[in-house]
Formats: structure tokens, C-alpha cells, sequence
């Protein structure tokens, strides 16, 4: 069965692995599709993940010196759909035949305990090509939460890639007036068919002046961009004691962030928001599992259309090339798939 490997950075090989055991209360699930994590999955390309050169502690929930993962680092993956072929004998649901969605890394065939895709089943009538969101989806959902975001508040959002963009339209979804920034005009482009009432290109000069033209700066800024300056223009963005979610995936020292100006002088709220959990004031109701059929529900009812952002469908052999394109053209990407139809 195909697996992607990251081998070292820079370079991914594509290679075989066995097939797993079916065992007690699991079934077996061939992958249809699965969609990469540029951001993230670019930590493990490039070498720059925090687990690949510190040591994560689960019980203090500290870094410290020594490292988490270590190269090969084999069947990551952010999303993945697929056909399930083979059911344990006590597995009554979901059944074989069943399309679902969850996460076993980018590998062409799992064995998945059935308890984990409860509520992943997707109705006859979807594609199951859109399930490949249901992550990234959370991920911006999640965001959006810990914007806090009430009817007619004025959010900034910092970076329109995929996640950015579906942040854009949950946050339109929630009685958000929104300005979408990017530095690609069509991402911007896609970010007004999402709903955004204005967007501004950041080359052109300063999200926090232009706001400030027209309201006494945003409420919220969700930032998503990844990028150190583009937290510290979010901090510059919003009104005083106004928000910031940092929801990148920031790598390296924080250069370019000046915390004695804005941040300081505006108290602003700078809050974390990351899909290992939710907002802490939400936890008592809301969990990952439902952030994601969350999503999922809004994009079966038609309220959010997720067709126009997977830009390239690559087979699952084409994957050195593909993060290789992912690495040194990000610009050119929105969501890239893997496909494993021939791949069995």
C-alpha cells in the first residue's frame, strides 16, 4: 500500500507498506483522498516543525531540550476521505461501503477504530471530495470562536489561504462585517465571492491605517497568515482593548514583532487559537469532534461552498514533486489532494 514519507527536509519518497490487521472494533477504510496542511505539513518539509528539535511534555505541556519526532516521519496528513472496505464482525456502523472522512495520514489504505468516524459518514448526495475540509474547516471555525465575533463587528482577517478564506466566510456567517487581507489577488477575489465587505492588498500599504480611515479599527483580527509581521500588523489593526487571534502557525523567533507600541500602549487581548482544543470559555460545550461536523454540516447545507479552492488533484506517486511546488510556489496553491485510485 502507498505511504508518503518525509524522508529529511526537502526531500519525500513515496513507498510501500503492509497492510494493517483488521482487529476487534475497527474497520477497514481505502483512501479516496487526501488533502495536505500546507502550513503545517511545510514544517515537516522544511524541517522547521518545533517537535523535530524540542521535546514536547503532554503532562507539564512544555517544550523542553530534545526533540518529539525524528525523520522518517511517515504518514502524516491533515485529511483524509475514503471508502470503507472491511468491517470487524462486532462493527455494525459505518458500514462497508460507506464514504468517510477522518485521519490516517496520507497512506492508501487504514485500519481505523469505527468509534472514530461515528458522525463521519457523508450522505449519499455529497462529494466526497469537500470532506477533505473537515480539519482545516475546524481549524478556521475554531479561530472564529475565539474571535467572539458579534452581529455587525468590524474583523480583520490576515491571510486568505484556505483557511483564511473559509475563516472569511464563517465569520460573514456570524453577523461579521469582514476585511479580507492578502498579498494575492485571487485569493482576494475569492475571499469577496465569500462575503468579505472590503479587502486590502498588503502590499499596497497598511491594514491598520486603511481601518482606521473608516472605523475606529476592527474589533477582532483573526491572524492566519503565519507570519510574525502579520501578527504584529493585526496587533496594529484593532481598536483599543480589542482582540487578536493568532491562529498561525508561527515558526522561529517572533522577529518583526514590537510588543512596547500597539500591544502595549492599546492593551490589546492577544489570544491562541490552535485545533488541539477549543476557546477556553467554550470548553464546557464545545469540542474539536464537534467543530469539525460543524463545518461539515454548513458546507452539506449549501451555506459555504468549498469547490473553488482545491487547485491541484496530484496522484499520490507525484508527491516529491508536489510538495516541491508547495515549497517554492506556495502562491500558486490553495488546497492540494492526494489521489489513490490507482495506487491500491
Amino acid at each position: 500500500m502507498r505511504v508518503i514519507t518525509f524522508q529529511e527536509p526537502g526531500r519525500v519518497s513515496v513507498g510501500l507498506e503492509p497492510a494493517a490487521e483488521l482487529v476487534p472494533g475497527s474497520v477497514r477504510v481505502r483512501t479516496l483522498y487526501s488533502g495536505v496542511s500546507a502550513g503545517t505539513e511545510l514544517t515537516a518539509y522544511r524541517g522547521t516543525n518545533p517537535y523535530l528539535h524540542r521535546k514536547w511534555d503532554t503532562e507539564r505541556r512544555l517544550f523542553l531540550d530534545g526533540r518529539t519526532h525524528a525523520y522518517p516521519l511517515t504518514g502524516w496528513g491533515y485529511q483524509e476521505v475514503g471508502e470503507v472496505v472491511e468491517a470487524a464482525p462486532d462493527v455494525a456502523e459505518p458500514a462497508v461501503g460507506s464514504v468517510v472522512w477522518g485521519i490516517w495520514g496520507h497512506r492508501a489504505e487504514a485500519v481505523v477504530p469505527a468509534a472514530r468516524l461515528a458522525g463521519h459518514v457523508l450522505p449519499p448526495d455529497a462529494t466526497p471530495l469537500h470532506a477533505v475540509f473537515a480539519r482545516v474547516g475546524a481549524i478556521a471555525l475554531n479561530a472564529v470562536h475565539a474571535a467572539d465575533i458579534h452581529l455587525g463587528d468590524q474583523i480583520a482577517i490576515f491571510g486568505q489561504g484556505v483557511i483564511g478564506l473559509l475563516a472569511t466566510r464563517l465569520a460573514v456567517l456570524s453577523g461579521a462585517r469582514v476585511v479580507a487581507a492578502d498579498a494575492i489577488p485571487a485569493r482576494l477575489e475569492l475571499a469577496r465571492k465569500y462575503g468579505a465587505a472590503e479587502t486590502f492588498d498588503v502590499q499596497a500599504g497598511s491594514v491598520a491605517e486603511f481601518m482606521r480611515k473608516r472605523v475606529e479599527g476592527a474589533d477582532t483580527a483573526i491572524e492566519l497568515s503565519g507570519s510574525h509581521l502579520g501578527l504584529q500588523e493585526a496587533i496594529r489593526t484593532v481598536r483599543r482593548g480589542g482582540r487578536v487571534v493568532a491562529a498561525g502557525f508561527y515558526q522561529g523567533d517572533g522577529l518583526g514583532l514590537r510588543l512596547g507600541e500597539e500591544f502595549h500602549h492599546n492593551q490589546v487581548q492577544l489570544v491562541s487559537s490552535q485545533i488541539g482544543g477549543v476557546a477556553s470559555w467554550l470548553s464546557h460545550r464545545w469540542d474539536v469532534e464537534r467543530l469539525q461536523r460543524t463545518f461539515m454540516e454548513v458546507v452539506h447545507r449549501g451555506e459555504l461552498d468549498v469547490s473553488d479552492l482545491v487547485t491541484h488533484l496530484v496522484p499520490v506517486d507525484d508527491a516529491p514533486a508536489a510538495f516541491d511546488l508547495i515549497d517554492k510556489h506556495q502562491s500558486e496553491v490553495l488546497q492540494l489532494v492526494f489521489t489513490f485510485e490507482e495506487s491500491q
